[in-house]
């Protein structure tokens, strides 16, 4: 037998295929934890986005509707139940429709201006994008009542909130439209970059 032969007996099988070549690799995932990517998210359950509504809802009697938007965007509610999540958007609903469209840029500036605010900028798109979604649900013949639900806000005591396109008794269609409106403005002070940032980032409304 010729050398050729024995070295091609004695090294040609299937062997090679059971290494793992990225655990050799020292920038391999395989050698570090990736859940330290995702940092853990606080957890908030139904109640506490029950409190935040009840929180939001006394800016906005006392006619801090600013106060009452960056709280609530503050806040997102990323990790906990779909109810606790639905409760917060509501929240959040509740007071863009309670907004005067001629406040809508003049307010968005003051929150982008101040620390943090590109992130709540970025938030409220996030829920933007949630209540269209929402919306597009409750309207696509499914049968379907809990994203309606979302979108129906209850009553505040403040006489603005009836005047608004997005009272109960507004169609889903003028729903759409404010929160487009709100989209609009969010970009014309943030910038289409919140709109990347959006929607490559793993944390979910």
């Amino acid at each position: 037998m010729s050398i050729i032969q024995q070295h091609t007996q004695a090294t040609l099988s299937d062997a090679w295929r059971t290494i793992n070549i990225d655990a050799l690799t020292e920038d391999s995932s395989v050698n570090f934890d990736v859940s330290t990517l995702h940092p853990p998210l606080p957890e908030i359950s139904e109640a506490d986005a029950r409190a935040i509504n009840g929180q939001v809802r006394q800016l906005l009697r006392g006619g801090d509707a600013e106060g009452a938007l960056r709280g609530c965007l503050e806040m997102p509610v990323y990790a906990g139940s779909e109810a606790a999540k639905e409760t917060h958007l509501h929240t959040v609903i509740e007071v863009l429709q309670s907004i005067k469209a001629s406040e809508m840029t003049p307010m968005l500036q003051r929150i982008y201006g101040q620390p943090g605010g590109s992130e709540c900028l970025d938030v409220l798109i996030k829920y933007l994008y949630k209540g269209m979604g929402a919306t597009s649900a409750s309207s696509d013949g499914s049968g379907r009542t809990t994203p309606a639900r979302a979108m129906t806000p209850q009553a505040t005591g403040f006489s603005q909130v009836s005047q608004r396109p997005m009272a109960a008794n507004e169609s889903t269609g003028s729903a759409m439209s404010v929160l487009l409106s709100w989209h609009e403005k969010v970009v014309e002070v943030a910038g289409l970059g919140c709109i990347g940032r959006v929607m490559t980032d793993f944390r979910r409304v």
